[in-house]
């Protein structure tokens, strides 16, 4: 692995950058740990401030060539299918660098929690490291290494993992082994399980800043998901909704959101005081920047197979959110970037966005699959028209009308064609969450899971296409790796 540090553990967390304006303070004394008060500032770093979105979205079929855009080597790779050519924010290797920094704050703050004269004084602090240990490893395994596979002929016991760290780091180019995907989840989930009960969201200032309980049980849902253990992706989903009080959760596109206007969303889409957003990071990017304006984007063509129609038989609320920029340029206005100053007199500083790590959507979706596997379609349908009811509306009316399109298994079949009940909820499933995340590169995680081919068309009618079990569907790691003796990802 990559050496995180290059000096003392201590001072490189304390001059981390990424705390700015939205999220809490660093300790105003930065040379000792000493009460949970400066424990739980030190947390504040030990979630990823590096971004997925640009890369994850350039590799998915959300994207086209435009024929023209911003030049952008974490856009233009992806989009071929190659390792990124480039290091700093956006790129992979400057989110591998983001997740390992914030497992390195995590496990600092555990070790002074275990030295601790009294422990139990920091039990929540224990609860959201364990968290945001776990959760920067998950999604390094998940972008980095072959997915999980529960079934009887996986390769997950073999298949190359990522390190998993669990000591701070105290000296240059530490050794570090890649052990298994298997073993990677089985730590996560010993972390994830540790940590959950301890959560203490009345110690967070902003608890959609922090793993507050709705955003662990977010976490463990999906987290399960990919573990293919859909009685406890029940379980955990159910969680985040309060008295089963789900729409209440969502965003409401089809009712406050039809209202908006672009200065309305760049303004409260990625906001705390959301409901939504159970889980919120800030990180360096010029994704908000860059989204709509690269060559390799979001498109007509996207919009129209996409948005195009649904199985509800009404409209998405979205397309009629959709803003052309330019004749080629798209946009869903949800990341919007805010320029932080190097200093008060500054005329330079760093771009950033605010993430949505979770949301109460993603939590509904992860059950509502679950629910097919475990051929509770009536629990399925339920889940499905809670969404369907914040997003879909009639073309006249620009209403939902909860007769006219409510999803039935009949209308799957219609729409899908003749199938298993299994084979029309996935489907749903992933056409609704593809439609949902645009722009946002949470597609790629369910096109690695299902293993799920990807098709590119160049601008002179080049295809290019990434098969299943394609080596090239694991991002590479960073290659001054070697240095602490990983292998890289095969190609």
């Amino acid at each position: 692995m990559r050496n995180i540090l290059s000096y003392t553990i201590i001072a490189l967390l304390f001059t981390t950058t990424g705390c700015k304006k939205f999220l809490d303070k660093n300790p105003d004394n930065r040379a000792s740990l000493n009460t949970p008060e400066q424990v739980s500032q030190l947390l504040g770093t030990a979630y990823p401030q590096a971004n997925y979105m640009t890369f994850c979205e350039s590799i998915s079929d959300n994207v086209a060539d435009k024929g023209k855009g911003v030049q952008n080597r974490t856009n233009i790779d992806p989009f071929f299918f190659q390792d990124v050519d480039y290091k700093d924010q956006d790129s992979p290797e400057y989110y591998w660098d983001g997740c390992y920094t914030a497992i390195a704050a995590a496990n600092q703050a555990l070790e002074t929690i275990r030295n601790a004269p009294d422990s139990n004084l920091y039990k929540a602090q224990k609860g959201e490291a364990l968290l945001c240990r776990a959760y920067a490893h998950f999604m390094l395994v998940t972008i980095f290494s072959k997915p999980y596979s529960a079934r009887s002929n996986s390769t997950s016991k073999t298949d190359l993992g990522i390190p998993y760290v669990t000591t701070p780091e105290k000296i240059v180019f530490q050794q570090y082994d890649r052990k298994t995907v298997d073993y990677d989840y089985q730590m996560i989930e010993r972390d994830l399980v540790a940590g959950l009960p301890l959560i203490d969201e009345t110690k967070y200032a902003v608890k959609s800043y922090h793993f507050n309980r709705a955003a662990a049980n977010a976490f463990a849902a999906r987290f399960y998901l990919y573990k293919q253990d859909y009685a406890k992706v029940v379980t955990y989903a159910s969680n985040v909704f309060p008295a089963g009080n789900v729409t209440t959760l969502l965003r409401p596109w089809n009712t406050k959101y039809q209202k908006w206007t672009p200065a309305d969303f760049f303004a409260n889409y990625q906001k705390a005081t959301e409901p939504a957003n159970l889980l919120l990071v800030e990180t360096p990017s010029d994704w908000g920047r860059d989204f709509y304006s690269v060559r390799y984007a979001f498109n007509t063509d996207i919009r129209d197979q996409v948005l195009g129609s649904n199985a509800t038989g009404g409209d998405w609320e979205f397309k009629f959110h959709i803003y052309t920029v330019s004749n080629t340029d798209y946009l869903i206005p949800k990341i919007n970037e805010y320029f932080v100053r190097n200093s008060v007199n500054a005329n330079i500083g760093i771009p950033y966005v605010m993430v949505p790590l979770f949301t109460a959507e993603e939590a509904l979706f992860n059950r509502a699959e679950a629910y097919a596997y475990l051929n509770k379609f009536t629990e399925f349908l339920q889940d499905m028209n809670y969404y369907a009811s914040t997003r879909i509306i009639d073309k006249d009316t620009k209403l939902y009308d909860p007769v006219a399109h409510e999803l039935t298994m009949q209308k799957l079949t219609d729409y899908y064609g003749a199938s298993s009940s299994l084979n029309l909820a996935l489907n749903c499933i992933l056409d609704f969450k593809q439609a949902e995340y645009l722009e946002e590169g949470m597609r790629w995680f369910d096109l690695l899971r299902y293993d799920l081919p990807v098709t590119h068309t160049t601008f002179d009618g080049q295809t290019l296409t990434l098969a299943r079990g394609a080596k090239m569907r694991q991002f590479q790691l960073p290659g001054t790796v070697k240095l602490s003796g990983l292998p890289l990802n095969p190609r």
